[in-house]
């Protein structure tokens, strides 16, 4: 059912600014980019906002071999570069600053205001790229091993593993799916869990139990890594209901104790969902909001991949794109959105 709502005769869509752009883009990372591939392809004349972390989750991986169009495999920041390089070329602006505060306008047409700093934008659509942050325990090893054997998604890096030994830390549906998915290439798979049961659902204890090659450590938690050349080669865990400490030979460790998305500035405005990830309409990136769109990881809690995200990058540009062909083709009393 479509609803209808009024367009003042002196709303922002009518006023000629030029301060008043088409589309910015919040974020960066496949998503954001895409979106300003497909929006500056569109004339929209997109300008992007890439955040603290310019290119996202995925400038903290190394190799990338499962995104279409490297045959032989590409690094998390170079893939960046390449995307952001592919945006300028068709005149996107990329601003290497963060947005701090939103005001949208809850009226078809109306202009959207945002803060970078002290400095103030106002644009008639807004695409949220913003991602989600993987949550990890506080280690400093943690750190020290990213990218030398510690990840966050298995299906990203899974695959360097195959035929080792791997652990998995967590114990909701999370940690259960990614130590079923790595128990189908891994040596072997142990789950720590830090509490005496899991957290995750009946089903996916199921699998768990059921695959042979996996391992459930309760009332266990990773305390330290070690390793050499900053490649991990144990895990030190301790049992924290006798408090004995011991070591695990391992390759890999995968923490999967969840992801925050990143919607702190937006949420008091856009409706979320119970874990804080904005809510669209299904089959499209629209947010409650008229003219604010939504792609990527800040809005996907189940499938999380950099492919997954371009292509609602690209479907938020073309959501943006018919948005304001609807608003400068019917300048009526009303216009219809969805």
């Amino acid at each position: 059912m479509q609803t209808q709502l009024k367009i003042k005769k002196n709303t922002s869509l009518y006023m000629e600014e030029q301060n008043i752009l088409d589309c910015i883009i919040v974020g960066s990372g496949p998503s954001g980019f895409t979106a300003a591939i497909y929006a500056a392809r569109a004339d929209l004349k997109p300008e992007l906002y890439t955040g603290l972390e310019p290119g996202g989750q995925l400038t903290t991986t190394t190799e990338v071999d499962n995104f279409p169009g490297y045959a032989n495999g590409v690094t998390g920041p170079e893939m960046m570069i390449d995307l952001q390089k592919q945006a300028e070329r068709f005149d996107t602006k990329v601003h290497y600053e963060m947005i701090t505060k939103t005001e949208f306008s809850n009226e078809v047409g109306g202009i959207h205001k945002l803060w970078a700093g002290k400095k103030e934008l106002f644009a008639k659509t807004v695409i949220i790229s913003t991602g989600a942050t993987a949550k990890y325990l506080g280690l400093d090893d943690e750190k020290k091993y990213s990218g030398g054997g510690v990840s966050a998604c298995a299906t990203c890096d899974g695959f360097f593993y195959k035929g080792k030994d791997v652990i998995v830390v967590g114990g909701g549906d999370t940690a259960a799916e990614e130590a079923t998915y790595l128990a189908k290439l891994c040596k072997h798979v142990t789950i720590l869990v830090r509490k005496g049961e899991f957290r995750a659902s009946k089903a996916m204890i199921h699998r768990v139990d059921n695959t042979e090659n996996i391992t459930v450590l309760f009332h266990h938690e990773l305390i330290g890594i070690e390793g050499e050349n900053s490649l991990v080669e144990r895990a030190v865990v301790i049992n924290n209901e006798t408090n004995e400490e011991s070591k695990i030979d391992v390759h890999g460790i995968f923490i999967a104790i969840g992801h925050k998305p990143n919607t702190d500035i937006f949420k008091d405005q856009l409706t979320t969902d119970e874990n804080g990830y904005l809510v669209t309409d299904s089959k499209s990136t629209r947010t409650n909001f008229p003219g604010i769109f939504a792609a990527g990881d800040v809005q996907d809690h189940i499938y999380r991949q950099a492919i997954t995200a371009a292509g609602s990058g690209c479907m938020a540009a073309m959501d943006a794109e018919k948005y304001l062909g609807e608003l400068e083709n019917k300048p009526k009393d009303y216009i219809e959105y969805n």
